[in-house]
């Protein structure tokens, strides 16, 4: 395959850097392009300061584009770093806006497969700590299926821009006093995003970095299904202070839970499980409220967290309620129900499994 200098730069446009929201190539980073040996693509990364906090992000996302586009080449190892100090600051500037300066606790909502209710999970539990008094945020973190807008009932919404300490900043949209930001208010709800790694992770930064969260004791993140780039670029240079993992009792879930554990507690990533949420922990019909039916098994969570020594912030039954909440845009824990009380006791434990972290 024959590329150019050109060529390269277009693929490179695709890393953003978070502090600015403008790719590399546009901020005049991509220095010294060349090929050679017709297999080694060379550059040079210029940094404007030094202990840049993004420098290995950026790096290892110019890696992976070049190696998607070009997989014929090499790059790792041919990257140059360099630090060109810039012209001082004129007195009249502001010191960079820090969207997350004053958030409090930053909790990830996390499974190992899709389907279990991971997002129903997340946006209940934002708006029960929002009945609880507390100020609360929601990233719909999940780039390529986002649901957020659908659970919340704003699929038309428009988030605006505001001016925050002289930086545009996009103005998250408010419901059910939960302030609320997704990618699928930029995009088609019906689109499909076919977005490689470097694309989405940097939709991810936009989204956090980006946003006039204000003053937050709680800012969840809902993460995609599976274990990959969003979960390590979030963990890595978000650092959320706990994870929370949905799952079923069913044990083809279970495996995945076990994967997600593996990967935010491992020596990579490092983040505490706040503990674990069973969903459709068993069927109950609205007639018969006491009647329980194990339709996936038998407290497969529970059994699981007990063995990994982790909590069990809840047991979510299957009521029908749950599911017409979701896709009516009113989250079922505003109702004073079972699975209302029960979100209750999911928020309360999870904050006191969050307090014993910071104890």
């Amino acid at each position: 395959m024959s590329i150019d200098n050109q060529t390269i730069e277009k693929v490179l446009s695709q890393v953003i850097h978070p502090e600015s929201g403008d790719n590399i190539v546009a901020l005049g980073m991509v220095e010294n392009i060349r090929i050679e040996d017709e297999v080694n693509i060379k550059f040079t990364l210029a940094f404007k300061k030094a202990r840049d906090p993004f420098a290995a992000s950026i790096k290892r996302a110019c890696e992976t584009a070049i190696e998607q586009a070009f997989p014929s080449y090499k790059i790792k190892g041919n990257i140059l770093e360099l630090v060109k100090e810039s012209e001082p600051k004129k007195k009249s500037e502001k010191a960079t806006f820090n969207a997350l300066g004053n958030v409090k606790h930053r909790i990830a909502i996390a499974s190992g497969k899709g389907g279990v209710g991971k997002s129903t999970v997340t946006s209940n539990l934002a708006v029960t700590l929002a009945k609880l008094g507390y100020k609360v945020g929601l990233i719909d973190a999940d780039i390529y299926g986002p649901s957020m807008p659908k659970m919340f009932g704003l699929e038309d919404a428009k988030p605006l821009m505001v001016e925050v300490e002289g930086q545009e900043l996009i103005e998250p949209v408010e419901k059910y006093g939960v302030k609320v930001i997704s990618v699928g208010f930029f995009v088609k709800l019906e689109d499909a995003l076919v977005w490689r790694g470097p694309m989405a992770t940097n939709a991810l930064r936009q989204i956090i970095q980006q946003v006039n969260w204000g003053e937050l004791d709680f800012l969840l993140f809902d993460l995609p299904p599976g274990t990959g780039d969003v979960h390590i670029t979030l963990s890595t240079e978000f650092r959320p202070d706990g994870v929370i993992i949905v799952g079923t009792p069913q044990e083809v879930a279970l495996a995945d839970v076990i994967k997600g554990i593996k990967m935010f507690t491992g020596a990579n990533l490092n983040i505490p499980i706040l503990g674990i949420v069973e969903n459709m922990a068993w069927f109950t019909p609205a007639e018969l409220p006491n009647n329980k039916y194990y339709i996936f098994g038998k407290e497969g969570c529970k059994n699981l967290a007990e063995k990994y020594k982790l909590p069990l912030l809840g047991q979510i039954p299957i009521v029908q309620s749950v599911c017409e909440g979701g896709d009516s845009g009113v989250p079922s824990s505003l109702s004073n129900t079972i699975v209302g009380c029960t979100f209750d006791e999911i928020a309360q434990n999870a904050i006191a499994e969050l307090n014993k972290l910071s104890s």
